[in-house]
């Protein structure tokens, strides 16, 4: 079989280089015809494109979403460098912005403490109004008055004035269209003009933006920014790398083709398929960059040792593709069955970042094959011969590994075991504010907002009646009061918005404004008229069908969280559950839900769903080296180099970082892939050894170092440092993974050249069969 193997790679070879123009040509030529779709690319601006459609907490924020005003939002958070919101000239900044705040585009509501709907009696009438009317003529009293109603407001409170009065919101609710990028971008340019505007005519005024519309907004945002700057910094590194590692014009220049060509197939064949981009996707260009290059490199670096070493260019061709073929389809197979383990992912970015990376691996494998001899074969490639007995680096190592194996042996196991045991030291946390970095707007403006009004996470809660009109219900309303003060009690909760606080606050007025009557209505009717009359008195835009539906049979409950972690939110969302159904009549079940909470839940679904995928990922590279390589011992030792260097990753990470989110569900899958491709070439030359030289596992670990050695740390440093960029990225998911990745790649070889050599020299002991063939015989 071996030398049928090889005897094919021969023919395919020599086939390249007689029809090089040719091969050239259609690479080309299928190249562009595949990168045509690329002009159907575009990028998301929805962060519900993170859920699938079957996510429970994503249906459950869709039903709540339909039957009230959408929650798409733009938080503006006004404070002044010293003193008070509540002067004359910064409520009348107040109320201007909330004026002009309607002109943003798709804006249906408009909300701050100036144009709260205050309610008094005045006689026997109910009067509502704004808080602020007029602000030239407000004295010290009146300014007072307004502080203390904001402050006392339980609405306002907490929300849209701070508890020290030194900062005040207004918020903006959008009706955007579905998924609309131009849209969405116009709405959020339009606040940030605004705001910038209001900075330059008020030195003196903090300007922040925040909300769920700057949030979509940030994820097309980090996506340009990321291709924008991470990609050509990498494609950089790569020639630099290239340059100082191949010290070859030709080689470089072959290989960035190579890479660029990768990259072009790839996101041409994404745009056929009609994927939008999102961070995690975005970085794809980035990953098959930084792979593409190893099989280039492998089978370059064959060549010009061939060539070193006395052969012409077209056999040292040959040479290369004889011995690099198997294990560079081997690699390129184990790299695309980790990537496509991704459509295990809960998060359909995972799944196109997955089939992204997999069609451009395997495009960088056809044209490594095909253009990249046919290149070489018609350049001018030169090379040094190298000095008869000179010994390279790589050589040296290997008799160090030789000679120290059992030193290696024992000191590796200890280190793989000490770092190993540290991965329970991680712990699991996301926190969606803080998937981008502070040099994001939307993540320093957000910052800002907790830190001086409000927090930025929310759970919400859809409570039904007991029918039409359920929510007049003094038993409804007396259990949902119940229910606003338990939340208010529970760690984390910042404010709590509940229609009680309305029905209370109607209540006092309808007495006359007397204290002793801000309690609930006990009447069912009496309740229900209240609502009618201040609804009637409502200007338009300020109705209540953002808290209560239309029928009255359900109300709308808002729980503001401080910047608490996912485990607290799910745990929260769970407990506020578990009181309803304990405390509550029957229809007033509830599920928490809401963008925080949706993301509160991925990571840990994502781990749970991903490990089915990561475990058929292993068990199919498995069978590939065994299949491979033809020999179940050989096999079965490979599985230990590549199983340690996640673990060892995870047990750093755990000392160093401690904390994990939505990156670490899909590490393991993807990198496994990674990390298989340096033991498989290790593996491919020792065993050539074994079988076609009749050497002993001592000469046979010498031989691989020799002949592939070097092109296994050049590789490693390529792929460490194209991971290792991703680190840079404005988007936290993107840098862990990308550094969790690194890390693990690093590890890989240090694995692959301190604890697979002694393995093998310890337990492959039996005597190699006769060689089949000699190098020489079988590329007659």
């Amino acid at each position: 079989m071996s030398r049928f193997l090889d005897r094919l790679s021969v023919s395919y070879a020599k086939g390249v280089i007689r029809w090089r123009w040719l091969v050239l040509l259609m690479a080309l030529l299928a190249t562009l015809a595949v990168a045509s779709g690329g002009r159907f690319l575009s990028f998301t601006s929805d962060y519900r494109v993170f859920f699938g459609e079957d996510n429970p907490q994503l249906m459950a924020y869709e039903g709540l979403q339909n039957i009230y005003t959408k929650t798409d939002n733009i938080l503006f958070v006004l404070k002044p460098k010293e003193g008070t919101i509540f002067t004359p000239e910064w409520l009348e900044v107040v109320k201007d912005l909330t004026e002009e705040s309607w002109q943003v585009p798709y804006s249906i509501r408009v909300d701050s403490i100036t144009n709260f709907q205050n309610t008094e009696a005045v006689e026997d009438d109910l009067t509502v109004a704004d808080l602020v009317e007029e602000t030239g003529g407000l004295t010290k009293a009146g300014l007072e008055r307004i502080e203390e109603i904001a402050q006392s407001e339980p609405v306002l409170a907490g929300r849209i004035i701070s508890d020290d009065s030194k900062t005040t919101g207004v918020q903006v609710t959008l009706q955007l269209p579905t998924d609309d990028a131009v849209a969405l971008n116009d709405a959020v340019t339009f606040a940030e003009n605004m705001a910038v505007e209001i900075e330059t005519a008020n030195p003196d005024l903090e300007v922040a933006i925040t909300g769920l519309a700057p949030l979509s907004n940030a994820f097309p945002r980090a996506s340009i920014a990321d291709m924008s700057t991470l990609t050509p910094l990498m494609f950089l590194i790569i020639i630099v790398c290239l340059v100082g590692f191949l010290r070859s014009f030709w080689g470089t220049l072959g290989t960035l083709l190579v890479t660029i060509f990768s990259v072009m197939v790839a996101m041409g064949a994404a745009g056929f398929a009609g994927i939008k981009l999102t961070p995690p996707s975005a970085m794809a260009p980035t990953i098959i960059l930084t792979i593409a290059i190893a099989d280039c490199v492998h089978i370059l670096v064959t060549i010009f040792h061939e060539m070193r070493h006395g052969k012409d260019k077209r056999e040292a061709i040959v040479e290369s593709m004889r011995v690099n073929m198997q294990p560079v389809f081997l690699t390129s197979l184990t790299t695309v069955i980790g990537f496509l383990s991704l459509n295990f992912s809960e998060a359909p970015p995972f799944h196109d970042l997955g089939n992204i990376a997999a069609v451009g691996v395997v495009a960088a494998w056809v044209i490594s094959i095909a253009f990249l001899p046919a290149f070489i074969a018609i350049v001018p490639v030169r090379v040094k011969a190298v000095a008869e007995g000179k010994s390279s680096f790589m050589e040296r190592f290997g008799d160090f590994v030789v000679a120290q194996r059992t030193k290696l042996l024992v000191g590796m196991g200890v280190i793989v075991i000490g770092t190993s045991s540290m991965i329970s030291m991680i712990k699991l946390d996301d926190r969606f504010i803080e998937y981008f970095d502070t040099s994001m707007p939307f993540r320093v403006d957000s910052d800002f907002t907790r830190e001086n009004l409000t927090g930025v996470y929310q759970i919400e809660f859809s409570i039904s009646g007991d029918g039409t009109g359920g929510v007049s219900n003094p038993v409804y309303l007396a259990h949902l009061e119940d229910f606003s003060n338990w939340l208010r009690a529970q760690p984390g909760v910042v404010h709590v918005n509940s229609m009680t606080d309305i029905m209370k606050r109607l209540n006092k007025s309808m007495h006359g404004d007397d204290d002793s009557f801000y309690k609930l209505p006990q009447e069912r009717d009496l309740a229900a008229q209240y609502l009618l009359l201040y609804e009637m008195s409502l200007p338009y835009g300020l109705d209540l069908n953002s808290q209560i539906n239309i029928d009255k049979s359900a109300s709308r409950m808002t729980v503001t969280l401080d910047n608490v972690s996912s485990n607290d939110m799910r745990s929260l969302a769970e407990e506020a559950r578990g009181w309803l159904q304990k405390n509550a009549p029957g229809y007033m079940d509830a599920e928490g839900t809401g963008a925080a909470v949706m993301f509160s839940y991925i990571a840990d679904r994502n781990i749970k769903s991903m490990l089915m995928g990561t475990a058929l990922a292993f068990v199919l590279i498995s069978l590939s080296m065994v299949v491979a390589l033809r020999n179940l011992k050989l096999g079965l030792l490979s599985l230990i180099p590549n199983m340690v260097p996640a673990a060892m990753a995870f047990g750093i990470w755990g000392l160093v970082v401690g904390q994990v989110g939505l990156a670490v569900s899909v590490i393991a899958a993807t990198s496994l892939g990674l990390i298989v491709d340096a033991s498989v070439h290790f593996l491919s030359k020792y065993d050539r050894a074994r079988r076609e030289r009749n050497a002993s596992p001592e000469d046979a670990v010498r031989y691989g170092f020799k002949t592939v050695g070097t092109a296994l740390w050049v590789t490693t440093a390529v792929l460490v440092a194209g991971f290792a960029v991703l680190a840079l990225s404005t988007f936290s998911v993107n840098a862990d993974m990308g550094l969790l990745t690194a890390i693990t790649i690093a590890i890989a070889l240090a694995v692959d050249f301190l604890l697979l050599p002694p393995l093998l020299m310890l337990f492959d002991r039996e005597k190699a069969t006769a060689p089949a063939a000699t190098a020489a015989s079988a590329a007659e």
